[in-house]
């Protein structure tokens, strides 16, 4: 059981054995754009990756390196200029990137590994980002400031960082163990692994496979469960690094596994709730939850397809309470329900049961919708399992956000 929970102003390199810089390349318009994340010793590495099948030249090199040793030093992250759909040369940059990289820390290449995110189809400035990396190791350090200036560095179309640090303990551990996180994303959000970029890190020992296992169940209910607009992005990942330089080991599943998986699920959704809230063009941060579902798969169907609705999402925007929305998306979900059964909440305010209409207060409803943070609750009334969903609404800033992207 997990006894303290203690959040700390700080990111990736608050666990013991971790520094991290940012600098700037110009792959952006402004501020730093090449972030470094640097383990002090060789780190036990899991990831999860996009499953679209375009993919990105940084997504294919990292998950053959996760796949085949599952160590790594470092992660080099740039923004503004994806890699993807670049052919052979993007596939050389990248190696080309993680070489450079490897030689300034006095490693093998395999283990540095590389994440990308920005325009598709554009080659890497190549010259501008060997320039850069020097730089970038000259100013590792750990610091809470260094921390701030890498989630920064690694956002793109993103209004503000996103990064947590947290002290975590259990009854089940000889030793408190630190956690730290920062990742990116803000459009082109719809999860299949993981959507967007993130990057964790933690102080505590696991063998690779257990680290495995516990990113792959902690993604689940956290990146895997935010969606912004339904588009799953080419350049995906989530990260984990386990530098072992603390004094908690975890070496087999059992209660001090669960622990460690609890917190990490913590975390990851934490972070998760920044992305939904920092959606492109959002005005509110969106909680669906659907309950009363046959199974967790139908329930989680449900939900991310009521959230993912361009109708839900506009009305939402509009502080309309218009519940009709909600019964049409999930009832296209695919999941085999009864309208006759289902119940629905805005906030605390109950707009349908059984299928239809019931009284409610219509401008309390509106009122609520004003807010910075709402909820969404459908009852499906046919069985005893739930899944949530974070999202956003959808405002004139969507439209006009990704209509100018490129240009």
């Amino acid at each position: 059981m997990i006894t303290l929970w203690k959040e700390e102003l700080a990111g990736v390199t608050y666990p013991e054995g971790f520094v991290v810089a940012a600098v700037r390349c110009g792959l952006k318009t402004e501020g730093d754009d090449l972030a470094l994340l640097v383990s002090d010793s060789m780190a036990t590495v899991a990831g999860v990756f996009t499953t679209n099948y375009v993919q990105a030249a940084c997504v294919r090199y990292s998950r053959r390196i996760v796949r085949s040793s599952g160590v790594a030093r470092a992660v080099l992250i740039n923004a503004g200029n994806a890699n993807a759909c670049n052919g052979e040369r993007g596939e050389t940059d990248n190696r080309n990137l993680a070489e450079w990289t490897s030689r300034l820390l006095d490693v093998a290449p395999d283990a540095v590994l590389t994440a990308s995110t920005g325009v598709i189809g554009h080659p890497l400035p190549m010259d501008r980002l060997q320039k850069g990396i020097p730089e970038a190791v000259e100013r590792l350090e750990r610091s809470a400031e260094a921390d701030a200036r890498a989630a920064r560095a690694i956002m793109t179309t993103d209004t503000f960082p996103k990064y947590r640090a947290v002290l975590v303990d259990s009854n089940h551990w000889v030793a408190p163990i630190r956690f730290g996180g920062m990742c990116k994303g803000a459009g082109m959000i719809a999860p299949h692994m993981a959507t967007m970029l993130a990057f964790l890190t933690t102080d505590a020992r696991l063998p690779g496979p257990l680290l495995q296992e516990a990113l792959r169940r902690a993604v689940e209910p956290s990146f895997n469960s935010v969606t912004v607009d339904g588009d799953t992005s080419t350049n995906d990942m989530c990260l984990l690094l386990a530098s072992g330089m603390g004094e908690a080991e975890i070496s087999r599943e059992g209660e001090a596994f669960e622990d460690f998986v609890e917190a990490l699920t913590r975390l990851a959704t934490a972070l998760a709730k920044e992305i939904a809230r920092d959606g492109e063009g959002a005005t509110k941060l969106v909680t669906i939850t659907v309950q009363g579902a046959p199974t967790r798969y139908a329930a989680k169907t449900v939900a991310k397809t009521v959230a993912e609705s361009p109708l839900v999402k506009t009305a939402l925007f509009g502080c309309d309470p218009n519940w009709g929305r909600l019964l049409a998306a999930a009832g296209r979900s695919g999941v085999h329900l009864d309208p006759n059964r289902i119940e629905g909440f805005i906030g605390p305010y109950r707009v349908c049961a059984q299928g239809s209409s019931v009284p409610f207060d219509r401008e309390g409803a509106h009122a609520y919708l004003k807010g910075r943070e709402v909820t969404v609750t459908l009852d499906l009334g046919i069985g005893e399992e739930s899944a949530t969903v974070y999202t956003c609404d959808f405002s004139y800033d969507y439209v006009r956000i990704n209509a100018e992207y490129h240009t």
